[in-house]
């Protein structure tokens, strides 16, 4: 299967999308966010709640994070006793090879019992804000490499389930016990399988400079205060799926290629060239024709083959998905097979709907009802076989009585969320129709604004390609631009976005920033 990865960075936001054989499955836009999955923050305790056995942590964020006594980790008190040795200057490096951890926490012990109101403590983003919720965190904090993931004050050593050869199972974990520091647990991932002892220890040296940067801003740090930041989404991407699949990543901006071709380069030397620089004039999203697919995979109604559909609620508990067989539907001996092929087909696109929107939480599927117990079992078989490309944890439940499949999503960011319905071009969603004879005046009087107003030196204006054609038709000296830029005696660029309505336009300056009017 080819993998290709798109990168779209505009000055605002980094349009994330990676194709399978030239389809989206999955999307992703990274605005600044100080509070990703990974962060690692030095926390004050603000409230204890024993009714939840948890407590409200102080870390920036404008809703207190969650911290339930389950997610305080067994070596808490090791953790806690680091840090304050740490700002206390009688921890003299960041190792633990002569640190004694301390024993473990009851499992069925009060949180009252351990936290107090204003304590200081280092907690781990778990889960992202999500609508009226803060962070969820926890205090068991491990630092994810790309071969594996380093549990501090630990010393157990496992290897993904994912690996089946038990054969390699075992020298991946006597490998990983031969060159773990002391006091320092590995997960060894999946990615991990077949490689040399060079290149995992390359990765836990590089997972320790980490947790050395964390020990030196401890020693300093006052609450709230972000102590370690997790890589960006496009970089986790890159360290979670980073394989020989791979055989474009596409970069429109100089300054994110040379970051990017620098990670790669680190990482996996031998797939440096994979990384281009996208110079068209066009924009990287609409040149590969991904907008067009975002347009079509997003909204309430996704279109299958052959006339079948999907219909997508969500809910603040859950999301409900049902089936239509639309044209497809038939009656007699083919319906039952006519039901199947439908189902089948569905089960691959709700897949790759999970993974596109980031669905979490509970997701309940209405599928085509079906009478024949070994298509039933045929459709929870495929269901399964195509959620196994999802890297989010999930657990499928086979067909209920009433034919619907119930599948728990692991949720730790937001749903993405793309608006697939368009502004009505003349009323621009008002319900009143703006005269368009008017337009050419209104973008005129907008840029004369700009331009000596604002003072800005150059302006570009991105219009729908039909206003395009008709402000730069005929010959250059004759055209509505020329015209313009003779009055203003500034350079003026007219670019069309098919994405846009009719009559939208908007205004840009020369670093490519959008000019709020």
């Amino acid at each position: 299967m080819d993998s290709e990865l798109i990168i779209d960075s505009t000055p605002n936001e980094v349009h994330i999308a990676l194709l399978e054989d030239k389809r989206l499955v999955e999307f992703n836009s990274e605005k600044d966010n100080n509070f990703s999955v990974g962060d690692i923050y030095l926390g004050r305790i603000r409230k204890i709640m024993p009714g939840l056995n948890a407590a409200f942590v102080d870390i920036g964020y404008e809703k207190d994070a969650f911290l339930h006594y389950l997610d305080l980790g067994p070596q808490f008190n090791t953790l806690v006793k680091y840090m304050k040795n740490v700002a206390a200057g009688k921890q003299i490096d960041s190792l633990l090879n002569n640190y004694d951890l301390e024993q473990d926490i009851d499992k069925g012990g009060k949180i009252s019992s351990i936290l107090g109101a204003n304590q200081w403590i280092p907690v781990q983003v778990a889960k992202e804000p999500i609508s009226t919720k803060g962070p969820r965190i926890s205090c068991d904090i491990s630092l994810a490499g790309r071969y594996v993931v380093m549990v501090p004050f630990s010393n157990i050593v496992s290897v993904s389930q994912k690996i089946k050869s038990s054969e390699e199972r075992n020298r991946l974990k006597r490998l990983a016990q031969s060159i773990k520091p002391r006091n320092f647990g590995l997960i060894v991932r999946t990615v991990a399988e077949g490689k040399k002892v060079a290149e995992i220890d390359e990765d836990i040296q590089d997972l320790l400079s980490k947790w050395n940067q964390f020990y030196e801003l401890l020693k300093t740090a006052k609450p709230p205060q972000k102590l370690l930041g997790e890589m960006d989404r496009t970089s986790t991407i890159l360290r979670d799926m980073l394989n020989s699949g791979f055989n474009n990543i596409h970069v429109n901006d100089q300054a994110f290629f040379e970051e990017v071709k620098a990670y790669i380069r680190n990482i996996a030397p031998e797939q440096e060239e994979i990384v281009k620089l996208y110079k068209g004039k066009m924009p990287l999203f609409e040149h590969l024709g991904i907008d067009k697919q975002i347009k079509t995979v997003f909204g309430k109604t996704v279109n299958l083959q052959n006339g079948a559909y999907l219909i997508i609620e969500h809910t603040e508990a859950l999301h409900v998905i049902d089936v239509n067989s639309g044209g497809r539907s038939k009656s007699g001996a083919d319906q039952e097979k006519n039901a199947l092929q439908v189902n089948m087909m569905a089960a691959t696109e709700i897949a790759r709907q999970l993974r596109l929107r980031d669905m979490g939480g509970i997701i309940v599927i209405d599928f085509i009802d079906m009478h024949s117990a070994i298509h039933k079992k045929e459709l929870f078989e495929c269901v399964r076989t195509e959620m196994k490309k999802d890297r989010a944890k999930h657990t499928i439940l086979p067909p209920s009585k009433f034919g619907l499949i119930q599948i728990t999503r692991q949720r730790v960011r937001p749903e993405t969320k793309i608006i697939t319905v368009e502004k009505c071009p003349a009323c621009d969603g008002t319900g009143e129709i703006k005269a368009s004879i008017l337009l050419v005046d209104d973008i005129k009087n907008n840029m004369r604004y700009i331009l000596t107003e604002q003072n800005e030196k150059t302006v570009s204006v991105k219009v729908h390609p039909y206003l395009e054609a008709y402000l730069t038709k005929g010959w250059f000296f004759s055209s509505i631009r020329h015209k313009w830029q003779k009055e203003f005696k500034k350079k003026i660029k007219i670019e069309g976005v098919t994405a846009y309505h009719l009559m939208e336009f908007h205004f840009f300056n020369n670093s490519g920033e959008e000019i709020k009017l």
